[in-house]
C-alpha cells in the first residue's frame, strides 16, 4: 500500500500526507486538510456508486487523471462515453462533475456537483498520489 493512501486511511497520521503532490497544477504540495476534505466529500458524494480499487455502478476511479473517459476494463460504459475522446484532467473532471451531460451528452451519470470547491477538494483527492499512485492488489487501467 502506497504510505500515502496508508496515512490517509489512519486517523490522526492526515497531518504527514503534506507530503502528498497533487496533480490539479499546483506548485506544491497539497495540504493535508484539503486531502481528507477531499476524500471525505469523494465519499459522501460519489461512494454510493464508485470506489477508487473496485467498480461498482460507475466504474473505479484508481488512475483516473489522464485516462481516456470509457477506459476501465470489465465496466459497461454508455455508449457515449465508449465513444468520448475526453481525457480525465481537473479541467474536464471540473466539467464533468458541474455538469456530465454538458461534457458527453448521453452519458448515464445523473448526478453532478453544483459547489465549485467540493468539486476542487474532490478533483485534489482523485489527483493525489493517493489515488494516481499503483498500490498492491490495486486494479491498474
Amino acid at each position: 500500500m502506497s504510505p500515502i493512501l496508508h496515512l490517509l486511511r489512519r486517523p490522526g497520521c492526515a497531518a504527514l500526507a503534506l507530503l502528498t503532490w497533487g496533480a490539479t497544477g499546483q506548485a506544491g504540495p497539497v495540504p493535508a486538510n484539503e486531502l481528507i476534505q477531499g476524500r471525505t466529500l469523494y465519499e459522501s458524494r460519489c461512494g454510493g456508486c464508485h470506489a477508487v480499487d473496485a467498480n461498482r455502478v460507475g466504474p473505479q476511479h484508481r488512475n483516473l487523471i489522464g485516462r481516456q473517459a470509457g477506459r476501465v476494463p470489465d465496466f459497461a460504459y454508455s455508449p457515449a462515453l465508449q465513444s468520448s475522446a475526453v481525457v480525465w484532467s481537473a479541467k474536464t473532471l471540473d466539467a464533468w462533475l458541474s455538469n456530465p451531460e454538458a461534457l458527453i451528452p448521453g452519458q448515464r451519470m445523473n448526478y453532478s456537483v453544483r459547489s465549485a470547491e467540493d468539486r476542487r477538494l474532490i478533483i485534489e483527492y482523485l489527483s493525489s498520489d493517493a489515488v494516481s499512485a499503483r498500490t498492491a492488489g490495486a486494479h491498474a487501467p
